[in-house]
């Protein structure tokens, strides 16, 4: 991906970010939401999306509907990453 190409893919996914992070933000499990590289079964990708990161991961079966993430909104591109949890000091 040219560096040109990879601005706006970066410029796309912030657009989406912002349209859509509160409703992210709101599901169970949900610590922050950003822009960055997606992973694939482990692996870093050269494809930019939404990180949504999460306390664990936990299996679609175990979620209700509404808690559930997306593998693309808007045409972008969304990856889930466990972050654990996070506390102000």
């Amino acid at each position: 991906m040219s560096q040109e190409a990879q601005q706006q893919a970066v410029e796309r996914a912030r657009a989406v970010m912002a349209a859509h992070q509160e409703q992210l933000m709101a599901k169970a499990n949900v610590v922050g939401v950003g822009v960055g590289f997606v992973e694939r079964g482990g692996q870093r990708t050269d494809e930019i999306g939404l990180v949504v990161l999460v306390r664990q991961k936990v299996a679609k079966a175990q979620l209700a509907e509404a808690d559930r993430i997306p593998r693309e909104i808007a045409g972008v591109p969304v990856d889930v990453q466990a972050a654990g949890e996070f506390w102000a000091q």
